[in-house]
């Protein structure tokens, strides 16, 4: 089976960006409900996550040196673990708690069938 999340090379760039200015990255995606939710982006470990959390990967971005984290909540994964997750960037603010939100874009979800 593919991994569940990927990024594209619009995501991996800023994904890159925000290393260089943060350090080490996780995502946490709650509460969204379908595609063109935002998964929010935190320096690794600020988000504490538990047993309500499953983590869907451990992408790896070129030029990142360690693995960026993705976590979702259980209850929300139960709903969309039919799919596959992109993480893309477009233009706009999104959560204002988001390392991306200062630079007018955001993350989204995009999501497929898992085939």
């Amino acid at each position: 089976m593919a991994d569940p999340v990927t990024v594209t090379p619009a995501a991996a760039e800023l994904i890159r960006s925000l290393r260089g200015r943060h350090g080490p990255l996780m995502f946490h995606q709650s509460g969204g409900c379908c595609d063109g939710s935002a998964p929010m982006c935190y320096p690794a470990g600020e988000f504490r996550t538990g047993g309500s959390d499953v983590r869907l990967a451990a992408l790896a971005v070129d030029g990142v040196p360690e693995p960026v984290e993705f976590w979702m909540s259980k209850s929300q994964w139960d709903l969309w673990k039919h799919t596959r997750l992109t993480v893309d960037v477009v233009p706009g603010r999104g959560s204002g708690f988001s390392l991306e939100a200062p630079d007018g874009v955001r993350f989204l979800i995009r999501s497929r069938l898992a085939t």
